[in-house]
């Protein structure tokens, strides 16, 4: 159970890791930075995705840590139903999967939620 546990914490993280460095610091989808600037403003959208992508690699290092893992939890599921809703109201026609964007969200926090207050409530 705790190697279950253990995979899908280390999942969440490279899924922060890699849409923080990848797609927003390098600029590798540029879609990103086009729904902070649809969301946020053009006129410094380019340093807004940058710091964006800065905090979400924090997160996936906190992530890593295991500190304080609950509030984490909470925080992550805060932000990705937050931005997701946002972006749904905001950009639908800059989403991957359009209005779907949202169900893969809830689907996430869903996962988060399972993982860290059913499946590390068990190890406790």
């Amino acid at each position: 159970m705790r190697s279950i546990y253990q995979v899908i914490r280390i999942s969440f993280a490279i899924v922060w890791f890699v849409n923080g460095f990848y797609c927003k610091i390098l600029g590798m989808v540029p879609r990103h930075e086009f729904i902070v600037a649809k969301i946020l403003g053009f006129d410094y959208a380019q340093q807004l995705t940058l710091a964006i992508g800065l905090g979400e690699v924090i997160m996936g290092f906190w992530i890593l840590s295991g500190y304080k893992a609950r509030i984490n939890a909470i925080v992550q599921i805060c932000l990705v139903l937050s931005m997701n809703i946002i972006e749904v109201i905001v950009a639908p026609e800059l989403l991957l999967w359009g209005s779907l964007n949202l169900m893969f969200a809830i689907l996430f926090v869903i996962l988060i939620y399972i993982n860290e207050f059913v499946i590390a409530k068990r190890l406790e």
